[in-house]
């Protein structure tokens, strides 16, 4: 009892340690708040200003952490959905007869998709016309991946080309945003 107990305020006192350390930090890397009067209202608000040197200047302000400046953000920031759609989308499908899971997928446009087919029984494949992609046939217990670039909207069709196993129900929808 004990024992778990000293363990929980070691943590608690760890997490005040840094969220103190933490709260210096900040106050290390910002300059004195400015006071400002509001007519009518005898209290003082204030906020933190960035302290402004060689470094951060107000035309082009330097994230310390992640590298970038203002004006690179502005970019990515103009870029959109460009700058999140590039990343990699990993998906997950398992088939069985007549079957896979999940039945629908949601992608945005641009993004890179890998798709992890796994074959949990009979002998199938995963195929998508619209973006030429396909596995290869493959046995039960065996996985294949396939990758591709979600470049154009709208819903499509991905099924199991194996015999009649589409017309029997293999079949799931992809959805590119």
């Amino acid at each position: 009892m004990f024992k778990k107990f000293g363990y929980l305020l070691g943590l608690v006192l760890l997490a005040v340690m840094l969220g103190a350390a933490g709260c210096q930090q900040q106050a290390k890397n910002t300059a004195p708040a400015a006071d400002i009067q509001n007519e009518g209202d005898d209290s003082a608000l204030s906020a933190p200003v960035p302290a402004l040197d060689a470094t951060n200047t107000p035309e082009a302000i330097v994230n310390e952490e992640a590298g970038t400046t203002t004006d690179e953000l502005i970019s990515d920031e103009l870029q959109g959905e460009a700058a999140a759609e590039s990343e990699e989308v990993v998906v997950n499908v398992s088939g069985k007869k007549f079957a896979f899971t999940p039945a629908e997928i949601k992608v945005k446009q641009g993004q890179k998709v890998k798709i992890i087919f796994t074959n949990t029984e009979g002998f199938h494949d995963f195929v998508i016309d619209g973006f030429n992609a396909r596995t290869p046939q493959i046995n039960a217990g065996e996985s294949a991946t396939v990758e591709f670039i979600a470049d154009k909207a709208g819903t499509f069709s991905y099924y199991c080309s194996v015999a009649n196993h589409r017309q029997l129900g293999m079949e799931g929808k992809l959805i590119v945003e």
